[in-house]
């Protein structure tokens, strides 16, 4: 059963180790399931040495293929580079693309401060 993030701070709370891996495919992601990892994050580098060339169609795509290799692993979404810098409205506008046209459970970002969402 997929895990929700009420079971992660549950999990936290109590000591117990939650295992998180990174998959860019859906093979992958099938097998991390099998396996039975909590969650699964589609990181931002796609075996890149940088985050830089990464869009969001690339995540979207690597993403899905994720979700369809994982239907039952809590899978997050990392938003590339650029794709919420910008303003507030364009970061929850990825976002919304990762919830719904890959469907992602979480989206993770990096840096920010209160002036970002």
């Amino acid at each position: 059963m997929k895990k929700s993030i009420l079971d992660f701070n549950r999990m936290a709370q109590s000591g117990e180790k939650i295992t998180w891996l990174t998959g860019y495919d859906y093979l992958t992601a099938k097998y991390e399931e099998k396996a039975g990892v909590d969650m699964i994050l589609v990181g931002d580098s796609l075996g890149y040495d940088t985050t830089y060339p990464v869009t969001m169609e690339d995540m979207i795509i690597h993403s899905k293929a994720v979700r369809r290799g994982a239907p039952d692993t809590f899978v997050v979404g990392d938003m590339p580079y650029m794709s919420y810098q910008a303003s507030n409205e364009e970061a929850v506008r990825n976002a919304g693309r990762f919830t719904k046209e890959a469907l992602c459970d979480a989206i993770k970002l990096e840096g920010g401060g209160p002036e970002i969402c």
